[in-house]
């Protein structure tokens, strides 16, 4: 499992088996449904299958690059039987979700690849963006790392309040100003501040309006310049907040900000909440971006780490259920 077997440990497990039940017991019930009296994996199978997959959220392109990698090892070893194809399936789910490159893999515990390491946090307003900057505050102090927080996103009523909030809940300082501060001058007081306090992470929230694109775009370029006239290589980080609940909504929302800024890496929050947590392989295939932790529960824990063999291996995991 290499580097992130280290970050996985049962207490997590539990929760990620947990808070993937309901997408996995509507996914598992139809591949079961699918392969049912059948000896061999064949078109029909395929069909059954593809539809499983689509309905989890998988979306379309990436349900047709899974079935035609089925397909060409149903062609390779001309013959093929249901029992294998979960395994052949668990298999090539894992091959498409792309890996967090080495330089940049960390978890709560483990070295960072930088100090200050700066985290710019994008997402659109309700996807959780402001609650997964707490938990990974929480996370990170948790981890023994010293975390600072910086309120850029200045314009949306109540935003700076709520920070404030998960930084006194987490115990972790917070740099902000009043709102309609210019949210550049924000993230460049934030990282002077996280420099001279030597602090580990800096996590620095921005607007999440996607109504206009260019303002966006113009705005997250700034940020970016300010930054490096105190740390050249900053931010270190360029992570989407998305809601897997929305499905394909998503996928929408990633679309616009892939285009509007360099998205390094991925947070998918409010998996345990919907069937759809398919749409996790969508968007990381569709728009080759690492997915570094998912959200899976309410409580400061539940942003997990993310491993794709053990998101994998839950997906296609009924028995940690509590109705076992």
């Amino acid at each position: 499992m290499g580097f992130f077997g280290k970050l996985f440990g049962k207490k997590e497990k539990e929760s990620l088996d947990e808070g993937l039940q309901k997408t996995k017991e509507s996914f598992l019930s139809k591949i079961t449904k699918a392969i049912a009296g059948k000896s061999t994996v064949d078109e029909e199978v395929l069909d059954e299958l593809e539809e499983a997959l689509i309905t989890a959220d998988v979306g379309l392109d990436t349900t047709v690059k899974i079935i035609e990698r089925i397909e060409n090892r149903v062609a390779k070893d001309k013959y093929l039987n249901t029992s294998e194809l979960n395994t052949i399936l668990q298999q090539e789910i894992e091959a498409i979700l792309v890996a967090v490159p080495e330089k940049n893999a960390y978890g709560f515990n483990t070295e960072l690849p930088a100090k200050p390491y700066v985290i710019l946090v994008v997402g659109v307003n309700g996807v959780g963006k402001t609650t997964t900057i707490g938990k990974l505050a929480h996370n990170f102090k948790k981890g023994g790392k010293s975390v600072l927080l910086g309120a850029a996103d200045t314009f949306r009523a109540a935003a700076v309040d709520q920070l404030t909030i998960w930084s006194e809940r987490a115990g972790v300082p917070i740099v902000k100003k009043e709102m309609g501060s210019d949210p550049a001058s924000v993230a460049f007081d934030a990282v002077t501040s996280g420099v001279s306090r030597g602090s580990d992470v800096i996590l620095i929230d921005t607007a999440g309006r996607l109504h206009n694109k260019v303002h966006l775009m113009e705005e997250l370029s700034k940020i970016k310049r300010v930054i490096q006239k105190v740390i050249p290589e900053a931010p270190h980080e360029v992570m989407l907040v998305l809601d897997g609940s929305t499905g394909q909504n998503a996928l929408e929302q990633a679309k616009h900000f892939t285009a509007a800024t360099d998205v390094s890496a991925l947070t998918i929050t409010k998996l345990d909440g919907t069937a759809k947590g398919g749409v996790v392989l969508s968007i990381a295939h569709q728009f080759q971006i690492p997915v570094k932790f998912i959200g899976v529960g309410e409580k400061m824990e539940d942003l997990l780490v993310f491993d794709k063999h053990e998101f994998v291996d839950s997906l296609f995991s009924l028995n940690h259920s509590k109705n076992d």
